[in-house]
């Protein structure tokens, strides 16, 4: 099982997840043309692209959803509320796209897919653990605030690609207007390097092959303030997390056995 970014930010969001031939895309936040170069990139073709799950309907977790389903016959994933929010009609009514029980774990092919509600200002988000019977794959980000579910979701992945938006010093000195302060920093918007430090030290990280910082604010957060927050957590070096950056995305991880 391997996982790559296409690209994390707010211009836009992209996670390809792979197993046995599956190769699931989460969330297609870049145009169509961007995702085509992006997946080169990565050594794949849109074609290859078995479905695209989306986990709720900001413009940069769907811009690119739509067009690159209908173009190349892809079918999609997502919660009622987010078809809705997302305006699918259209997908819907070609019969490509599928609707996700956010409480309930499903299947394409190989992949066993667990939806995780999340607190988030959308209407009805969630994001995914992905599991092939060998490994998990967490995947984390536009989360206001941690429940205990998303805690018991989350513990035991091999590979978590979390959030870590903004700091919150940086976001209250920043210049954004105090209404967008307000949202990002709520239980409703997205997690500070605190409250990523703090879920790290809850879950279980035995297994954990790689750990994803995600979602870096350009304006509110530092790669360098988010990598060591989360090492703190985790007793290593910053060095150690990677991090899906907005421009370069991430290349192929691979989970493997350890001795």
């Amino acid at each position: 099982m391997q996982f790559s970014s296409l690209g994390s930010g707010s211009r836009g969001n992209s996670t390809l997840i792979e197993a046995d031939g599956t190769a699931l895309l989460v969330d297609c936040g870049f145009s169509m043309r961007e995702t085509e170069r992006r997946l080169q990139r990565l050594s794949r073709d849109v074609t290859q692209v078995s479905a695209i799950l989306v986990t709720h309907e900001h413009g940069d977790h769907v811009r690119g959803v739509a067009s690159l389903a209908k173009k190349y016959h892809i079918p999609v994933w997502s919660s009622r509320g987010t078809a809705k929010a997302a305006k699918f009609e259209e997908l819907i009514k070609l019969g490509q796209w599928n609707c996700i029980d956010i409480h309930k774990e499903f299947a394409i092919d190989s992949i066993q897919i667990q939806p995780v509600p999340v607190p988030h200002d959308a209407r009805e988000p969630c994001q995914f653990v992905f599991s092939d019977g060998d490994w998990r794959i967490g995947v984390l980000t536009d989360t206001g605030s941690i429940t205990p579910y998303i805690e018991e979701q989350y513990s035991g992945c091999d590979a978590f690609i979390l959030e870590a938006n903004h700091d919150e010093e940086m976001l209250a000195k920043g210049s954004y207007p105090p209404s967008l302060k307000q949202r990002v920093g709520g239980d409703y918007g997205h997690l500070n390097n605190g409250q990523a430090k703090n879920l790290l030290t809850t879950v279980d990280i035995s297994r954990l092959q790689y750990l994803v910082a995600s979602h870096i604010s350009e304006k509110n957060n530092t790669v360098a303030l988010a990598r060591n927050k989360m090492s703190e957590a985790l007793d290593m070096d910053a060095s150690w997390i990677e991090v899906a950056s907005q421009d370069e995305g991430l290349d192929w991880r691979v989970l493997k056995h350890t001795l």
